[in-house]
């Protein structure tokens, strides 16, 4: 393990004592502690480089001050120009941020564009309640404006400030305000969560000792056979999810030690968004909770899950909760696979500026389009046995569509990407495109059938008349 992950495994393993120690603070207390933590996990690791995320806060404060009906739109403007100029600060002769600066920046990304959102909902809501003299029935919306400092207190608290997962606005106001939060469940939920973590990390250190990426960028790895390369992103994909599984279930733990994100089952929490529902819960009836607020991963259905679509909905699930209600609905198409890429392609662009992210990210698309047209021309007319031998066929394909893209997201360089695939002839690529084309073929002959079909049924008909 490199020195910065050893960092991250130290906050990650130092944050779940201290959560269980924060739910004896009041409210007030709470804020200021995990305000000040979290200033202090920023500066021993970012030193001078804090100032971008704070820049960031400070813009994103003021324009929601200054125009709160524009926020959302300008909030993301705002912090995805700053994400430029924060990866490109050589270019102004400025130092290069560490890799927590970024991890921190992406985050408060989030945070800020997330915040510009909940506060243009509340003054909407506000105005509404004004002019129909009704309670706002929207779920989870703000009950006050944030002040600076509440604002501040968000973005660098200490919970998630540079691991994750993503929490809105709401959801740390409500751990805030939690009534009694030592009699909220902890140990038992952090211990389940946690349970998986050390196989995961050993997974991971065992196998890339195997398989390490650098191998992939010699001569001597061209020189295998094709089944080698084939396989070798199979493994490094492998190690991709073990160390992500280990470090989020890690933050996950982080979270419910503090009691954030929790809530009670009734209310319907989603991953990233919080509750769904209003909830009133029954003083006669055991409160059953859970943490789906916070939960980040869900590595079962990543592993298992048929389709590529679902599999992306299982992985850093906060994130794809932002993703799919502040960018997905804004896209500039109507068609799925077009607003599909054009999310993928701001995800791109959130991660970082390397070519393969673009690379991978937008071959997502391709695939979607492909299990999308052989589901439509080929798994309809199959019957129980034929699509349940079909789905393992396609929950093997995307398996190795994920190996594929991943060694894009690792690579990270275009030309490194490109040799990579082209080592296994662009396989996925491929076998997408072929997908799409026989599922055109297939489409059309079965219109032709239908067709052929009712003009038979018209001959019937007008032969019995003539009858």
């Amino acid at each position: 393990m490199s020195p910065d992950e050893l960092v991250y495994l130290g906050i990650l393993a130092a944050s779940i004592p201290v959560g269980f120690l924060f739910r004896y603070l009041s409210p007030p207390v709470k804020q200021g502690a995990a305000l000040l933590l979290g200033l202090i996990i920023s500066i021993a690791t970012c030193g001078i480089h804090t100032l971008h995320s704070l820049f960031t806060v400070l813009g994103t404060w003021l324009i929601i001050k200054i125009n709160w009906q524009s926020a959302p739109a300008l909030s993301l403007g705002w912090t995805f120009l700053y994400l430029l100029f924060f990866r490109l600060v050589t270019w102004f002769g400025l130092p290069q941020p560490t890799p927590f600066a970024n991890a921190i920046q992406l985050l408060l990304t989030l945070k800020m564009v997330s915040l510009a959102n909940e506060i243009q909902s509340y003054h909407l809501e506000k105005k509404k309640e004004v002019s129909t003299f009704t309670k706002s029935p929207v779920v989870g919306g703000l009950s006050h404006e944030p002040s600076l400092y509440d604002i501040i207190s968000y973005s660098y608290c200490y919970v998630g400030v540079m691991t994750g997962p993503f929490f809105r606005y709401q959801t740390y106001a409500d751990w805030l305000q939690q009534s009694n939060p030592l009699s909220l469940p902890g140990k038992e939920p952090c211990l389940q969560r946690l349970k998986m973590v050390p196989v995961y990390g050993a997974l991971f250190i065992a196998v890339n000792s195997v398989f390490p990426l650098s191998y992939v960028h010699t001569d001597e790895f061209l020189d295998h056979n094709y089944f080698y390369r084939f396989f070798y992103m199979v493994a490094i994909f492998f190690v991709f999810r073990m160390r992500f599984y280990s470090a989020w279930c890690g933050a996950e733990a982080g979270c419910i030690s503090a009691g954030l994100g929790c809530y009670p089952q009734e209310a319907l929490s989603k991953p990233g968004g919080g509750p769904t529902v209003k909830y009133s819960p029954d003083p006669d009836t055991a409160v059953e909770y859970d943490f789906k607020t916070i939960q980040n991963i869900d590595c079962y259905n990543t592993d298992f899950c048929v389709k590529v679509r679902h599999g992306m909905r299982y992985w850093n699930m906060t994130v794809q909760w932002w993703l799919h209600h502040y960018i997905y609905p804004n896209a500039p198409f109507r068609a799925y696979a077009l607003r599909a890429g054009w999310t993928m392609l701001i995800s791109a662009y959130w991660h970082g500026l390397h070519a393969g992210y673009y690379l991978s990210f937008l071959t997502i698309p391709l695939c979607i389009a492909a299990e999308s047209a052989m589901e439509a021309s080929v798994r309809a007319r199959l019957g129980p046995k034929g699509q349940n031998i079909f789905d393992w066929i396609h929950w093997f394909l995307k398996m190795r569509a994920y190996d594929y893209m991943c060694m894009g997201f690792v690579l990270l360089k275009a030309s490194d990407t490109i040799n990579y695939w082209s080592s296994i002839y662009f396989i996925i690529h491929i076998i997408a495109v072929a997908c799409i084309g026989l599922g055109q073929v297939m489409k059309g002959g079965k219109k032709r059938e239908r067709r052929e079909r009712g003009e038979g049924e018209k001959e019937d008909v007008v032969r019995e008349k003539a009858e």
